[in-house]
C-alpha cells in the first residue's frame, strides 16, 4: 500500500480532526503552525512573555517544556495569565521527556501534552541486549503500566497528545530489536499508540522528527503506511528536528516538511531554528502556504478512524522507503568533470547573454573556490546571440567547465551547428520539444552528438512518450540529458519529474536527469528570496532525497554567485554534495544550559570551513547522544556552565567551563585527523 494517494499531485492525506483545546488540527483543517518558548518554564513572567510574543506573530500552538514537577506546575499560572492577555483561543503544550510524573502534573494545565517514546519510562544508556520475545514483552507491558496514567487523564480532561519520536532518542530496547532507523522510529511511536487506543483514547498526532532530512521524510511515509495497515488515521505534526539556523535551518526545514506537504503528508508543522521563535513562523507560513495552494480544491468530508481507505492514484519505481540514488550512465563532460553513479550532482548557474562578462567574473572569485558553478547557462534566440556569445568567450574565458546554450525555439540544428564544430570545451544544447517536433530532434541530435557534444531534452513526460520512437531510434543514451524548465512554477512540480522520470525508466533510459528551477509560484504575491528558497528547497531537495538528480540549477535569481551558493545549499541540506562543515544545531528551548544561537555562530566561524566534517551543537542531553550519533564530534550542554564534548556518541571530555570549551573542541578536531587551518578565501567568507 502506497504512503499517499499520489506522487504526482497534493491529494492531502484523510485523517480525523484532533481538537486542542478550541483548535483543530486534521481533518479539513488548514495546516496549523506551532514553535517553542525559549525560556526558563519557571520563570513564568518571561514564558508568558514569548508565548504572547509567538501568538502575535501567527502561532497558532503554543509549546512549553516541563523538563520536571516544578517547572510543570507552573503551567497553570502560565496558561491564566496567558488567557488573560487575550489569548485563551491559542492552545499551550507541554514537552515531556523523562517524566511520567510531570506529565501527569502537566496535563491538569494544558490542551496538550507531547511525550517522547524514546525517553518517556526509559533511560537510554546505548546497552547492547538481545531481547528475547518473553523479553520484549515484559518491556511492553512495563511501558503500558507507566504510560496508561497519562493516557487516562487526558481522556478523562479531553486533552490531546503528540507522540513524537526523535531520531536521536530511541530507547535501548528498540534500537537493540530494529536499529537506528526509520522503522525503529515508527515502532517506538506505534508501541505507544496501541497503549493509547487500547483505552480508547484517539485524541492523537504523531510526529518523526530527525535532524537528516532523509530519514524523516522516509520515517513519516513508513508510519503513514503502517498505521493504513491497522485502519489508523491520526493527523501528522512534521518538523526537521536540529535544523540549525540562517538559510541552512530553512533549506533543511523546507526540505522535510516541503517534500511531504507536496504529498499530501502533514496537518501541523514547526519549522525548528536556531534562532528566536518568533522568527521560526514567517518559514512555516510560507512553507504552509506553497502546500495548500496545491491542494485540490475540493476539500476532503470528515471522517472517522473506522472509514477511511487511501487509494493509490499514481505511483512511481521509486522506493519511498529506502534512499538509493537512480542508476544513470556516465557523461564526461571536461577532463575534470562527469556525472554519473559516483559523481555528486552537478551545478549549473545562468546568466544572460549580456550580463556574461559581470558573471564570469563573479564565479572566479576566491570565495567560489569550495562552491564552484560547473555549468554555465546562456539563452540564446538567434544567429546573431551566438555570435555574440562565441565573440565574448574568446574574449573571456570561462570559469567553468561545460558551457550551456538553452537555444530559443527560433534556432534550427544547422544555427547552432558552427559553435558546436568551434575549438573549445563541450557544450550542453538544451532545448524545449513538443509532441510534434519528432524530425527536429533528430536535426539536434544530429548536430551534437557526432561532436562529442551532449543533448539536454526538455520535455515532460507526455510528449516523451510521443516522441519514444524517435529516441529508441537515436540508439543509446550517450550524450542525452533530460529536463523540464517550467516545471518548477506549474502546479505540482515534483509531479511533473516524478512522471519523467517513469517515462525514462519504461523506456529503458539511464540518461542523467537535470532540475531546473525556473519560475517561482508566488504565493499572495510573495516573490521573495525567501519564497525561492522554499520553492528550490521543495523541488530540488526533495527529488535529491529520493536519490534523483544529476545536475541542478535554480534560475531565479539574477545573481549567479547567490544562486551557485543557494543551490549547494540545497545539495547540502539533501546530503546530496557537502562544501562545508555540517552544523546539527538545536532551537532553543527552556532546558539548554546555554546561549545556543551565540555559541553556534561562534564555533561556526571557527570551524565552518572544514569540509566534510560534521559538528552537533546541543543545547542539552536530552536528543544529544542519538541526535548527534553520525556526527563526527558533539558539544553538548552538561550543566550550568559546563559543556560535554563528543567523538560521535561517545563522550570523552565532561564538565568543561564553557569558557575553555571551543579551544578544547579544536583540539579534539585536530586529534583526530579532520582539522585543517582555513585558506584566505575561507577567512574571507567567515
Amino acid at each position: 500500500m502506497s504512503y499517499c494517494a499520489s506522487r504526482y499531485q497534493t491529494v492531502r492525506r484523510r485523517t480525523v480532526e484532533v481538537k486542542v483545546g478550541a483548535v483543530g488540527v486534521g481533518g479539513t483543517q488548514p495546516i496549523r503552525l506551532q514553535s517553542m518558548t525559549t525560556s526558563d518554564t519557571q520563570d513564568i513572567a518571561a514564558t508568558v512573555k514569548q508565548s504572547i510574543a509567538l501568538a502575535e506573530v501567527g502561532c497558532e500552538i503554543v509549546r512549553i517544556t516541563a523538563p520536571n514537577v516544578a517547572a510543570a506546575k507552573c503551567l497553570r499560572d502560565i496558561r491564566t495569565q496567558f488567557s488573560a492577555a487575550g489569548f485563551l483561543h491559542i492552545p499551550l503544550v507541554a514537552d515531556i521527556h523523562f517524566l511520567p510524573s510531570a506529565a501527569m502534573e502537566a496535563v491538569e494545565h494544558v490542551e496538550k501534552v507531547r511525550v517522547n517514546p524514546g525517553n518517556y519510562a526509559d533511560k537510554k544508556k546505548f546497552a547492547v541486549k538481545e531481547y528475547t520475545d518473553a523479553d520484549y514483552e515484559a518491556e511492553l507491558a512495563r511501558l503500558h503500566e507507566s504510560f496508561s496514567p497519562l493516557v487516562q487523564r487526558s481522556k478523562e480532561l479531553g486533552r490531546a497528545m503528540r507522540i513524537g519520536t526523535n531520531h536521536g532518542s530511541l530507547s535501548d530496547r528498540i534500537m537493540n530489536r530494529y536499529g537506528d532507523t526509520p522503522l525503529g522510529m515508527v515502532e517506538s511511536a506505534l508501541e505507544f499508540l496501541r497503549i493509547a487506543r487500547s483505552h480508547d483514547y484517539h485524541a492523537i498526532m504523531l510526529s518523526m522528527k530527525s535532524s537528516n532530512p532523509k530519514v524523516m521524510i522516509q520515517a513519516y511515509r513508513l508510519l503513514v503506511q503502517r498505521m493504513d495497515q491497522e485502519d489508523m488515521h491520526y493527523p501528522l505534526h512534521l518538523g526537521v528536528t536540529e535544523a540549525g539556523d540562517g538559510e541552512d535551518g530553512r533549506i533543511k526545514s523546507a526540505i522535510g516538511i516541503g517534500s511531504l506537504l507536496l504529498d499530501g503528508l502533514g496537518d501541523t508543522i514547526r519549522v525548528s531554528l536556531t534562532e528566536d521563535s518568533v522568527y521560526e513562523i514567517p518559514v512555516a507560513r510560507a512553507i504552509a502556504d506553497k502546500a495548500m495552494s496545491l491542494w485540490n480544491t475540493d476539500a476532503p468530508t470528515a471522517i472517522s478512524p473506522t472509514n477511511v481507505r487511501n487509494t493509490n492514484i499514481g505511483s512511481d519505481s521509486i522506493d519511498p522507503y529506502h534512499f538509493s540514488r537512480r542508476e544513470t550512465g556516465v557523461l564526461q563532460l571536461s577532463p575534470k568533470c562527469a556525472v554519473g553513479p559516483e559523481q555528486p550532482p552537478r551545478v549549473i548557474v545562468r546568466s544572460t547573454l549580456a550580463g556574461l562578462p559581470g558573471t564570469a567574473t563573479a564565479l572566479s572569485a576566491p570565495k567560489m573556490k569550495d562552491t564552484p558553478a560547473e555549468g554555465l547557462l546562456v539563452r540564446v534566440d538567434t544567429p546573431s546571440d551566438l555570435a555574440e556569445l562565441a565573440d565574448t568567450v574568446r574574449k573571456q574565458p570561462l570559469p567553468v567547465e561545460f558551457l550551456v546554450l538553452e537555444a530559443g525555439p527560433l534556432l534550427s540544428a544547422a544555427d547552432v551547428a558552427p559553435m558546436l564544430m568551434a575549438e573549445g570545451g563541450r557544450i550542453m544544447l538544451v532545448r524545449r520539444f513538443g509532441a510534434n517536433d519528432a524530425g527536429l530532434l533528430k536535426e539536434f541530435a544530429a548536430a551534437v552528438r557526432p561532436k562529442g557534444h551532449f543533448l539536454a531534452i526538455d520535455a515532460p513526460a507526455d510528449v516523451l512518450e510521443a516522441l519514444a520512437p524517435t529516441l529508441r531510434s537515436l540508439g543509446d543514451d550517450a550524450g542525452l540529458v533530460f529536463t523540464l524548465s517550467t516545471a518548477s512554477g506549474a502546479g505540482h512540480a515534483t509531479g511533473a519529474y516524478r512522471r519523467l522520470l517513469e517515462s525514462l525508466r519504461k523506456a529503458g533510459s539511464k540518461a542523467p536527469v537535470w532540475i531546473r528551477n525556473t519560475t517561482t509560484t508566488a504565493v499572495h504575491g510573495d516573490n521573495s528570496f525567501l519564497s525561492k528558497l522554499l520553492e528550490a528547497s521543495f523541488l530540488t531537495g526533495g527529488l535529491l532525497c529520493d536519490g534523483v538528480g544529476d545536475f541542478v540549477s535554480i534560475e531565479t535569481e539574477a545573481d549567479g554567485a547567490r544562486s551557485t551558493k543557494l543551490a549547494y545549499n540545497v545539495l547540502q541540506g539533501a546530503g546530496a554534495r557537502i562544501s562545508k562543515t555540517e552544523f546539527v544545531a538545536c532551537p532553543s528551548c527552556g532546558r539548554t544550559l546555554f546561549d545556543l544561537q551565540t555559541t553556534t555562530q561562534r564555533i561556526r566561524a571557527q570551524t565552518g570551513h572544514l569540509k566534510g566534517v560534521k559538528i552537533a551543537i546541543m543545547g542539552c542531553i536530552v536528543n544529544g547522544p542519538g541526535e548527534m550519533a553520525d556526527a563526527d564530534f558533539g558539544y553538548v550542554g552538561g550543566a550550568p556552565g559546563k559543556i560535554n564534548l563528543y567523538v560521535g556518541k561517545n563522550c570523552v571530555q565532561y564538565n568543561i567551563p564553557q569558557g575553555e570549551a571551543d579551544a578544547r573542541l579544536i583540539a579534539l578536531i585536530r586529534e583526530h585527523g579532520k582539522w585543517a587551518d582555513p585558506e584566505p578565501h575561507q577567512l574571507a567568507n567567515a
